[in-house]
């Protein structure tokens, strides 16, 4: 599997290099969030809903604002890093693309210094340019699927707090 990998990542070239920082960035990032939402979250809700049923007054302008502090409190801890893992999502494909220029310049040197008759040649360059291309695509694909659910989880998770808190009134 090493073998493989380093294989790839040289065939594909210095970008490619640049793309698996990126993808690492991201799920290091997901993985954050993913941790976050299981367990760290939930105790946090715990707590506000337990501060909330602890107040006698829920119907006065302070306590409303008490509680849609919470939630707003809620929706920024819970929507951390999403918008920074959007971002590394759209760079992926954009890796990519600069992989196949890089290799499609590699490939007119070539021709340029060696003609169009050494084919092999010719392959190296063109595996220069269409790995990154395939691997920036794969990323950004995984990347929008996993954000598209984080985003969903967490936006599911914000309204069953202001339900649980609009209960307790």
């Amino acid at each position: 599997m090493t073998a493989f990998l380093s294989h790839f990542m040289v065939q594909g070239g210095p970008i490619l290099w640049w793309l698996a920082a990126v993808v690492a960035l991201c799920w290091l990032l997901v993985i954050e969030r993913i941790f976050f939402i299981s367990f760290s979250f939930p105790i946090q809700r715990k707590r506000w809903i337990e501060q909330w049923q602890q107040r006698n007054d829920h119907e006065s302008w302070y306590a409303k604002t008490i509680r849609e502090g919470w939630i707003s409190e809620a929706h920024l801890q819970l929507n951390q890093y999403l918008n920074f893992i959007k971002v590394l999502v759209a760079i992926c494909p954009m890796l990519g693309l600069l992989g196949t220029v890089t290799g499609m310049i590699s490939v007119f040197d070539v021709m340029a210094n060696q003609g169009s008759s050494q084919p092999k040649l010719m392959a190296s360059g063109i595996s220069l340019a269409t790995l990154p291309t395939m691997a920036g695509m794969v990323a950004a694909l995984a990347g929008m699927f996993v954000h598209a659910r984080l985003a969903k989880v967490c936006r599911r998770k914000e309204h069953q707090l202001e339900k649980a808190l609009r209960s307790q009134s």
